[in-house]
């Protein structure tokens, strides 16, 4: 029988795997959010949220939605959208089918901003993540991705 106090360490392989995620999840968002402050003055977060909006129906989401949509909590959704707001991006409204949720709306600025800054993001996101890999790796990146995904508690 195993003893339940010794702590079920990493094997060196797993710990090798486990230092290369660690090291695009640490550096990567850093990489995307200096393209984005470059070309847009904006953060990952906030494209993420903007691109989301551009992708709905009539540009438009509850505010929980567009928090799953852009992997945020409310709470980092509401400060982000008040950033967008003010630069007359992104605007909020009660929602006319239930005044308990609020919709964003991404304005005609907002749907100009996003689609000038998109092309400089795509080719961020090609030479970080999808070049270095081959359409074989780019599945399985997915499939990983996914995998992991899977695992979290929502």
């Amino acid at each position: 029988m195993a003893d339940t106090d010794e702590p079920d360490w990493l094997s060196k392989d797993e710990l090798w795997a486990w230092q290369a995620l660690a090291t695009v999840l640490m550096r990567l968002p850093g990489i995307l959010d200096t393209q984005l402050q470059r070309d847009a003055g904006i953060n990952f977060f906030e494209y993420l949220v903007l691109s989301g909006l551009s992708m709905a129906p009539d540009r438009t989401m509850r505010m929980s939605e567009l928090a799953d949509a852009a992997q945020g909590s409310l709470s980092r959704l509401s400060q982000g959208v008040a950033r967008l707001e003010k630069r007359g991006w992104v605007r909020r409204c009660p929602d006319p089918a239930d005044g308990r949720y609020t919709l964003a709306t991404l304005t005609n600025d907002g749907l100009a901003m996003v689609t000038a800054t998109a092309p400089g993001h795509a080719q961020a996101v090609r030479r970080h993540v999808i070049s270095p890999l081959t359409k074989t790796q780019q599945r399985q990146l997915q499939a990983i991705s996914n995998r992991i995904v899977d695992t979290f508690d929502y």
